[in-house]
């Protein structure tokens, strides 16, 4: 997928929040110096904010990046969340951006958008879970002999 936003590939229309999208990804990149459709040293996106939810910044970052801020890298980290979630109407702005970067308005929004992905955590473990009964409760029966071919 790299820097294309995940509704450009199924509309194919362009606008400004999939540029936040690919800018998000930019970010990601420079921060962790893996290609965009490679991240395989952190596996996915959901690794990097569980790193980040753990403040281990030193797991994410590029290995070659010999000294760095950490509240910074913490901002840019932030930030690239941000642009890069799934839902368009979910994404800043550039202009938002550009005042998060600035620490304009970053707490609030990662406040949450922290809310916000917990209560998907939660969502998606709920339905995993009635997968889970689903399939259980079917385990065990017996084949049904149909009484004659459908």
């Amino acid at each position: 997928m790299g820097h294309i936003a995940p509704e450009y590939l199924s509309t194919g229309k362009s606008s400004e929040k999939t540029d936040v999208f690919g800018y998000g990804i930019t970010l990601l990149e420079l921060v962790t110096g893996q290609h965009a459709i490679d991240f395989s040293r952190l596996e996915d996106e959901e690794e990097i904010k569980k790193l980040l939810r753990e403040k281990k910044l030193e797991d994410i970052v590029d290995e070659n990046l010999n000294s760095y801020d950490p509240k910074e890298v913490e901002t840019i980290l932030q930030v690239a969340m941000l642009c890069t979630q799934s839902s368009p109407e979910d994404r800043p702005t550039m202009a938002e951006v550009v005042s998060m970067l600035r620490v304009v308005g970053l707490a609030e929004r990662w406040a949450e958008w922290e809310q916000l992905e917990e209560v998907r955590h939660q969502e998606f473990s709920f339905l995993s879970h009635q997968f889970i009964w689903a399939e259980d409760s079917t385990y065990d029966q017996e084949a049904i002999r149909l009484s004659q071919a459908r």
